[in-house]
């Protein structure tokens, strides 16, 4: 066994700004797991609303960052900095676990050879825009890979090995792919990066047009800082632009819900990659396979679902919405 197989102390870091809508969900359901976080730690950046409240509520440390110091990577090294864990476990605000059994898979890819990294399944639900769940789709598959190769990454559900963090924390200064940057340096030092198809979390985007042309710039910044030279041309980008168009048609059409996405699937995409261009603008080589994992169209078929990994956690507002 592992030397954190042994341990297994395990330390939940949550970065927030005015997610009282969202994390009461995602703290009962770390509070329903099999095995539960030790600690649970809110890094808050100045949240107005009840964020705060519901996490001290419900046990949470908090960890205060003001708006002027934010970064996504400062503020998960003060995440990490504050917590006691030889794991810690990384998850948005605005997620939540679909099975009581996530942690206990998450945490448990450290007893593989080697690995420092895991990172877990995003799923959409209702609210999810229907290009955003084919992103997801394309990011995160059904099966488990437990040695992926390269440093795709996503903290909006991962886990690390604290001493693997202190050996080089999070860029402080990346606009954004904080996570895929860190792979990318743990992957250099000889460690790997798993992928746990397992430990699934629903992933809840309500963004405006704005928001998401938005994110995907600052992803774009941070990808040609961290690979060298990447680019992408406009032509390039109303090419994949037109290419997921039509592949988030064709899927749309098979599901029966393409009425209620003709004008929201083009919006999206054009969000997506108008803001991919304005923040890659910049010449030379692009890192194939990164960018093929990020930008290129998903396969437009079905997919089996994987049997369930545990006891399917049933939230208050499930229970309300099914009974009406």
């Amino acid at each position: 066994m592992s030397e954190v197989g042994q341990l297994r102390r395990i330390s939940a870091v949550i970065r927030a700004h005015n997610e009282g809508r969202h994390i009461g969900r995602l703290l009962k359901g770390l509070d329903q797991q099999t095995v539960r976080p030790d600690e649970v730690i809110l890094v808050d950046s100045g949240s107005d609303d009840d964020t705060v409240e519901i996490a001290e509520a419900a046990g949470c440390r908090i960890v205060h960052i003001s708006k002027k110091e934010f970064s996504f990577g400062r503020a998960l090294n003060r995440g990490c900095a504050a917590a006691n864990g030889d794991v810690l476990l990384f998850a948005s605000a605005h997620v939540y676990p679909v099975y009581d059994t996530y942690v206990e898979h998450l945490s448990g890819a450290f007893d593989r050879e080697g690995v420092a990294i895991a990172y877990g399944r995003q799923v959409g639900d209702e609210r999810t825009k229907f290009s955003e769940s084919r992103v997801m789709l394309k990011w995160f598959p059904n099966e488990n890979i437990w040695d992926q190769g390269h440093p795709f990454s996503n903290n909006a559900n991962a886990a690390v090995l604290k001493s693997v963090w202190q050996e080089s924390p999070y860029d402080e200064t990346l606009t954004g792919l904080e996570d895929l940057h860190f792979a990318q340096k743990a992957i250099e030092r000889g460690h790997k990066v798993a992928y746990v198809a397992d430990a699934p979390v629903v992933h809840v985007h309500e963004e405006s047009w704005s928001v998401t042309r938005n994110r995907y710039r600052r992803e774009a910044i941070a990808y040609a800082r961290i690979v060298e030279g990447s680019k992408m041309s406009l032509p390039n980008a109303v090419g994949l632009a037109l290419s997921n168009i039509a592949g988030d048609y064709i899927d749309a059409a098979k599901a029966n819900r393409l009425r209620g996405n003709i004008a929201g699937i083009p919006m999206f995409r054009l969000a997506q990659f108008i803001g991919a261009w304005e923040g890659f603008r910049r010449p030379d080589h692009v890192s194939a396979r990164l960018l093929e994992r990020f930008y290129y169209p998903a396969e437009s078929h079905a997919t089996q679902m994987p049997p369930a990994p545990g006891r399917r956690i049933v939230y208050a507002e499930d229970t309300a919405m099914n009974s009406q």
